[in-house]
C-alpha cells in the first residue's frame, strides 16, 4: 500500500451549472465525481482530469504540464457563462495510489479511474509513501496509464487504456465524431499493452514487464 505525490494542477471552478458545463466538454458523462479526458477536435488528449464537486464548487485535478492548455480550452468555451476558474495548485498536494489506513482531517478523497486519490493542503506537509519507481511498478502490474507516460497530447483515449472513460452514448463534445467513428469501426490505431521485458519503446518500464503503446491491425 502506498501513495505517490503527483505533479498535478488543481483548479477551483465557481459559478452556475458547473457539472453541466464540464459534461459538455468531456468524453465521460459528468454528473458527479468522476475521471474524464478532455479532447481536441482530432480527439487527442488535452488533459485527463478528476472532477470533484465540493459544496457548490468543483475541483478539477489534472496534470501540471497540461494546465495552461486545459485552462485555455475551458476559457474558450465559457462564452458568457457565470463561471470562474482559480488556480489553487500552489496550495495543494495531490497523492495517488492505494487507500491508506488513515486519512488526515481536511483531505479531499476520490476514487479516481487511475487510483485512490487524495487532495490535501500543502501546509499539512503530508509525506508520500511511494517513490516514482514504486508507483510505476504498481501501474505496470495493474495496467494503469498515467500522465507524461501513456497519457499525452499525442494520443487519443482509446490508445492509452482509457476507453472506459469514453461514454458510448454521449455526444456533442469536442472530439466526439472521431472517437465514435473509431469505436463503430473497431479501429483505434494503437493500444496500450503490458509486455514482458525487454520492451523496445516502452512508455513505463517495470521490473519484469513494461507498458507500451503499439499499433494493432
Amino acid at each position: 500500500m502506498g501513495l505517490y505525490r503527483c505533479k498535478s494542477s488543481v483548479l477551483l471552478l465557481g459559478g452556475e451549472h458547473l457539472l453541466e458545463f464540464l459534461d459538455g466538454l468531456s468524453t465521460n458523462h459528468v454528473n458527479g465525481p468522476c475521471t474524464s479526458p478532455f479532447t481536441n477536435g482530432n480527439a487527442k488528449i488535452i488533459d485527463v482530469c478528476d472532477i470533484l464537486p465540493v459544496g457548490d464548487r468543483v475541483v478539477l485535478v489534472g496534470y501540471d504540464e497540461y494546465k495552461d492548455q486545459l485552462v485555455a480550452h475551458l476559457m474558450s468555451r465559457i462564452l458568457g457563462r457565470n463561471i470562474s476558474i482559480t488556480d489553487v495548485s500552489h496550495l495543494n498536494d495531490v497523492f495517488i495510489g492505494t487507500e491508506p489506513d488513515h486519512v488526515p482531517e481536511g483531505a479531499t478523497v476520490h476514487h479516481s479511474a487511475l487510483g485512490w486519490m487524495m487532495v490535501i493542503s500543502k501546509s499539512l506537509n503530508y509525506a508520500a509513501t511511494w517513490n516514482q519507481e514504486q508507483w510505476d511498478e504498481h501501474r505496470v502490474m495493474n495496467e494503469i496509464p498515467f500522465h507524461g507516460h501513456e497519457i499525452s497530447p499525442k494520443v487519443h483515449p482509446f490508445s492509452c487504456g482509457l476507453e472506459e472513460l469514453v461514454h458510448p452514448n454521449k455526444g456533442c463534445y469536442i472530439g466526439q465524431e472521431v472517437l465514435t467513428r473509431m469505436r463503430s469501426r473497431g479501429k483505434s490505431g494503437k493500444v496500450m499493452l503490458r509486455k514482458l521485458n525487454p520492451v523496445e519503446g516502452s512508455t513505463t518500464t517495470g521490473q519484469t514487464h513494461s507498458l507500451c503503446i503499439e499499433r494493432v491491425q
